[in-house]
């Protein structure tokens, strides 16, 4: 079973029953007191989110991963120099939302590998920006369409009109949601 990989879609149908199974025990009978709060994991939106997102790009990985050795952390940089190239690896950190020592280990490997290269930046010879090196874009170009595709299938279990809701509540959580939560 190991390495095997075990489809787990997170809808309120699976969490029901995962949540049923998974109940925390009854507090008379052990020494769980009913002043402590449980955190009901698979009710809650942020691991949910979490675990979907991990499993999609789980699935996204073995594109290229098997293709060409690539980890997730270091698609996502030559996804986002494709987009924008002459990033800095901050800017990679804040667009990607990953920690800037997962994006600077990926740098590190990109650039061995030869798939990005690094400049100075003007006159500035404290900032060093990021680009893709013909060798970088081929992985790019590779790869995005078999991306696409797999993003697509994964969508095509949305009607439009939920797809378009979908989106218009991602936008709204990571705007108005998140200055929410930082009051």
């Amino acid at each position: 079973m190991q390495g095997q990989y075990i489809p787990f879609i997170v809808t309120p149908e699976t969490t029901s029953k995962v949540h049923r199974s998974m109940s925390p025990p009854d507090p008379a009978s052990t020494s769980v007191r009913a002043s402590h709060v449980l955190l009901d994991l698979e009710q809650f939106l942020p691991y949910r989110l979490s675990v979907l997102s991990n499993r999609v790009s789980g699935n996204i990985a073995k594109l290229y991963g098997d293709r060409y050795g690539l980890a997730i952390p270091e698609w996502r940089v030559i996804t986002i120099l494709a987009l924008y190239p002459g990033s800095s690896a901050s800017e990679v950190s804040e667009r990607t939302a990953m920690d800037k020592v997962a994006v600077s280990r990926a740098v590190a490997r990109l650039l061995e590998r030869g798939f990005i290269k690094r400049e100075t930046h003007g006159d500035d010879r404290r900032r060093s920006v990021l680009a893709l090196s013909a060798a970088g874009f081929e992985v790019y170009e590779t790869i995005a369409p078999l991306v696409i595709e797999t993003t697509r299938k994964l969508m095509s279990v949305l009607s439009e009109d939920e797809e378009q809701l979908l989106e218009k509540l991602i936008l709204r959580l990571a705007g108005e949601g998140l200055q929410r939560m930082a009051e």
